[in-house]
Parts: structure tokens; C-alpha cells; sequence
């Protein structure tokens, strides 16, 4: 499993999942979008239907009759209803789950000290590639 950490400085984590999903959705995957905030969660549906202006993600709320159909799907639980392999963690709390191949946890800075306690636990595990990124500017830039 990849876990990539995604310090937010500048963006919130709404306008920075629908550039995550449009690149899971260009390799051909489906993502999860999970958080417990239920208001995050329409904050992220809205962007990714308008954040990028060259085009709309299609997307559900996991609980209705088509999840198996969204390629993303979101959430409050890490459950893969429909497939995803990638999952994001909008709200900077990690969780784990099955059958994921790559996580990204996005959280603000108010969640660092989490975040480095969550890169430490996966350290220790076997099989698991870690990833830092922080936005510089407009840009994201792999940091140490």
C-alpha cells in the first residue's frame, strides 16, 4: 500500500480532492472519499462537480441504490461499496480499511502532530511506501 500525506497550508481539503480523483480516475481507478464531517462531505460533492472547470467528476453519497456504479463514491465510513482502491481521508483522521492501494490522508496543520504519529505507525509496517507532500504556493512539492 502507498499512503501519501497531504499538508494543507493553503487549500482546504474540498478543492484538493477533485484534482486527487481526476488523476485516480485518469489511471483508470475509483476513489472513496471518507470523512466524518458530514458537512465537508457536501462541500467536497459541490467542488467536485465545479472545481475544475474543464470538467464535472461524477460522484454519489454512499447509502443509495447505484454505489457499486460510482467510480467516486462518498462517505463517513471506510467501506468500498463501489470497488475504489484508492481511498482519501478529507478530514486528516486515518482509518483503516481493506483492499486499498493507495490512501491519501489530507489534513490541516492544526492535525500535524496526528499526521506524524499516523507516519510513524505505517513506518512499521512491512509493504507500506510512505509520501509527503505540502503545497508551496499554487504547486504541491514532495517534502521530507
Amino acid at each position: 500500500m502507498r499512503a501519501d500525506f497531504y499538508q494543507l497550508t493553503r487549500d482546504p481539503a474540498e478543492l484538493v480532492l477533485p484534482l486527487l480523483a481526476r488523476s485516480t480516475l485518469a489511471a483508470g481507478e475509483r476513489m472513496l472519499v471518507v470523512s466524518a464531517d458530514k458537512a465537508q462531505l457536501g462541500r467536497a460533492s459541490e467542488a467536485l462537480w465545479k472545481h475544475l472547470p474543464e470538467s464535472f467528476l461524477a460522484h454519489g453519497h454512499a447509502g443509495g441504490p447505484h454505489d457499486a456504479r460510482q467510480p467516486i463514491l462518498l462517505s463517513e465510513k471506510p467501506e468500498s461499496a463501489n470497488g475504489a482502491r484508492f481511498m482519501a481521508l478529507a478530514d486528516g483522521v486515518w482509518r483503516e480499511g481493506e483492499g486499498f492501494a493507495r490512501v491519501f490522508l489530507l489534513f490541516a496543520p492544526d492535525r500535524i502532530d496526528d499526521a506524524r504519529g499516523c507516519w510513524r505507525m505505517l513506518g512499521s509496517r512491512e509493504g507500506v511506501e510512505r509520501k509527503y507532500w505540502r503545497q508551496d504556493g499554487g504547486k504541491w512539492r514532495e517534502g521530507p
